[in-house]
């Protein structure tokens, strides 16, 4: 694989094209990882009573559904979002994975996790007091994922 690096400073807006030979693995965990990376610094909208505010996707900890709302914790505090968990899954960055019918998290500020065999596991999360279920049905993906990331 060859790569190219050009500079032109008559640009708006960076740019990034991958030419191939056909769409393997390796491209789409290229792609991926450029999404993720540009995605890092975008702001992402959120509301609470009547503001607005924009905050990094990197601080969010976790989505999860509460009644016909969405839930988006930070560390220290607690929003709300107009999209739904599937429209979640499509945007957000590779390192955000669904751990429950009702929940999604950001597997970078997983502090712990506790096995349960007979129901819904815990994770917590790095220098916070929250916490989110993780169902017996996505269990194994996460400990894949988790070991993966950790380059196991």
């Amino acid at each position: 694989m060859k790569i190219k690096i050009e500079i032109d400073e008559k640009l708006n807006e960076e740019e990034v094209v991958i030419k191939c030979k056909e769409m393997d693995d390796d491209i789409v965990a290229l792609q991926q990882s450029i999404a993720s990376t540009v995605l890092r610094k975008e702001k992402f909208t959120v509301y609470k009573k009547d503001r607005e505010y924009y905050i990094k996707i990197e601080d969010i900890l976790f989505f999860e559904t509460e009644g016909s709302r969405i839930k988006v914790h930070t560390k220290n505090d607690m929003y709300e979002t107009d999209l739904k968990l599937y429209e979640l899954e499509e945007l957000l960055p590779g390192h955000f994975m669904r751990v429950s019918k009702s929940g999604i998290v950001n597997m970078n500020h997983i502090y712990s996790v506790s096995k349960n065999l007979t129901s819904s596991s815990v994770l917590e999360f790095y220098e916070t007091n929250k916490q989110i279920y993780v169902s017996r049905h996505y269990y194994r993906p996460l400990k894949n994922k988790l070991e993966e990331m950790r380059g196991k």
